[in-house]
């Protein structure tokens, strides 16, 4: 059987099917680089969630201004899906909560994908050699 090399550059390094299993080492730093990757983009979406609900909530003339702190509650919130906190009054600030929810949605279960992957992928590999051994 022919060794398959990846002939395009890739930020998934998974071995291919027909390769042996990676070695703890570099599964331990497989884990580790798809937790960065998933931390630095849960981090930068709760910067963009917490800058928008504490800019937006400044505007809003109808209740006390936010604190960073209450930004960040609202974008955690919207983030992991579970609901605003406070309402708020601006149009500007409405089309932003809904497009930081749209954004949210998508992006909290893209982390989580990026962040089980390899967990997932060493387990259906090994299923895989379980298979091959069998026969």
């Amino acid at each position: 059987m022919k060794n398959k090399k990846a002939t395009t550059l890739s930020i998934m390094d998974f071995e291919h099917k027909g390769q042996p299993i990676a070695s703890p080492e570099a599964y331990r730093e497989r884990l580790i680089k798809y937790f960065l990757i998933a931390m630095t983009l849960l981090t930068f979406s709760l910067f963009i969630g917490t800058v928008g609900y504490w800019y937006f909530g400044q505007q809003n003339v109808k209740a006390d201004k936010p604190s960073w702190v209450d930004a960040f509650l609202c974008a955690s919130m919207i983030l992991t899906g579970m609901g605003p906190i406070g309402t708020i009054e601006t149009d500007a600030g409405k089309i932003f909560s809904a497009i930081y929810a749209i954004y949210s949605g998508v992006t909290f279960l893209s982390v989580m994908g990026i962040f089980f992957a390899p967990i997932v992928h060493r387990f259906l590999h090994l299923m895989h050699i379980d298979e091959q051994d069998s026969e």
